[in-house]
């Protein structure tokens, strides 16, 4: 599996040092973004001007934590920058007496191994010794119980922009949990690779699930930290509750950024490639296209044994591996397009979806229920169907996006 070069980011941390005083609940005021250094475009920021991740800001959070037993919703991005590399954040917090009495799991996992999908156990992490609680799989929510003993919970998961990148129902069940328990919630947050551009359809309510919660587009153009401000501001959780949240923001930030993730956000995004297209060929999950799971370039190739092979020249054979156990038409040869070297996309690309759909061998068979899960309508897919152009079918997302940019602006921490 391709794996990424290191990116560098400047540490901040300078000593850890827990204060002598304990804090209660979190204030309104203390939710907004920190200072921002330069007022200028963001294009021209000097560029050994780093960003720096809310994790490693730990001056500006550790005296919460003083005299708190801490719950942390964290996966293998809740990390520390460091000069020579980086620290797992809950490592870090262990070492310095901080009182962690549990670890919440996302999908994929704490260590973020499993495969998309794949039901996440609870279980005991190896190197701390903590009990490890599985959101993912019938439990999605804390419930009561496990936050009986829990004065204060962590969020830090790296986000990759997209609705249904699952890291973002989770962040809603936490909140929700929270908010019902009365337990704040620190968010330490951090950049989101595809926050550049918006687009695509608006979800419907009448398709809400795990990997759609809320009416927003596609890709939806915020951080962790700021989706959580929308999610309290638009009162999206149960009966209307809002979570007591602190939101440690990203310093040198904006959404016009270019940020490399340094490490996997999860086993199928190798590389910023991957990150990139995958808003557009996610879609495929819905289809009986591949795309890419079972090869070293997931995110980047589509194929399929039934697209016509005089126009999807390129091929390759999904196979078992650390990121799929089982991939599509493992073992078959699939014809498709390498996508590896597209240039940047600041847009959601329709054309493969469409041009797939329009050379399948059988387009009866080529969608599944799940497509309409991930685009949050029924609409899209009516519309490839009935032969409407990538132009026309985002003419009809426009109103929705205007709407959408409009309920956003409150929520926004960087500009």
């Amino acid at each position: 599996m391709a794996q990424l070069s290191f990116y560098k980011i400047k540490n901040t941390v300078l000593l850890f040092v827990l204060a002598l005083i304990s804090c209660g609940n979190f204030s309104q005021t203390e939710q907004a973004a920190s200072k921002k250094p330069f007022e200028e475009n963001p294009k021209e920021i000097p560029q050994n001007l780093e960003i720096i991740v809310g994790a490693n800001l730990t001056e500006q959070y550790l005296s919460v934590l003083n005299g708190k037993q801490v719950g942390i919703v964290a996966n293998q991005t809740s990390v520390i920058f460091k000069e020579t590399g980086f620290t797992h954040l809950v490592d870090s917090l262990v070492s310095l007496n901080v009182d962690v009495v549990k670890v919440f799991a996302p999908e994929h996992g704490f260590r973020g191994t499993a495969d998309a999908g794949e039901l996440v156990k609870d279980g005991i992490d190896t190197k701390t010794g903590l009990p490890i609680i599985s959101l993912y799989g019938k439990n999605k929510k804390p419930s009561k119980e496990q936050l009986a003993d829990i004065d204060l919970v962590i969020f830090d998961i790296q986000d990759v922009g997209a609705r249904f990148y699952t890291y973002i129902s989770t962040l809603h069940y936490v909140m929700e949990a929270c908010a019902e328990q009365r337990i704040p919630l620190l968010i330490l947050d951090r950049p989101n690779p595809n926050g550049h551009y918006i687009d695509g359809p608006i979800l419907e309510p009448e398709h809400q699930s795990f990997v759609g919660m809320h009416p927003v587009p596609v890709v939806h153009g915020m951080t962790i930290g700021e989706y959580a401000q929308m999610i309290n501001g638009e009162k999206w959780l149960k009966n209307n509750v809002i979570c007591d949240l602190k939101i440690i923001s990203c310093e040198n930030y904006t959404h016009e950024s270019s940020y490399s993730l340094p490490i996997k956000p999860s086993p199928n995004l190798p590389n910023d490639a991957a990150i990139n297209l995958y808003p557009s060929l996610c879609f495929f999950e819905g289809t009986n296209v591949n795309a890419g799971r079972g090869t070293d370039k997931q995110f980047q190739v589509f194929g399929s044994p039934y697209l016509n092979n005089q126009i999807f020249k390129f091929q390759y054979t999904p196979e078992s591996n650390d990121g799929a156990k089982y991939p599509k038409h493992e073992g078959k040869v699939c014809y498709g397009m390498d996508l590896s070297d597209t240039k940047k996309l600041d847009r959601l690309d329709l054309s493969y979806l469409i041009q797939a759909f329009k050379n399948t061998a059988n387009q009866n068979q080529f969608f599944i229920d799940f497509f309409t899960k991930l685009a949050g309508t029924k609409k899209l897919q009516q519309q490839i169907e009935n032969g409407l152009t990538e132009e026309a079918i985002k003419a009809s997302w426009v109103e929705g996006l205007k709407d959408y940019r409009n309920m956003r602006k409150p929520y926004l921490l960087y500009d």
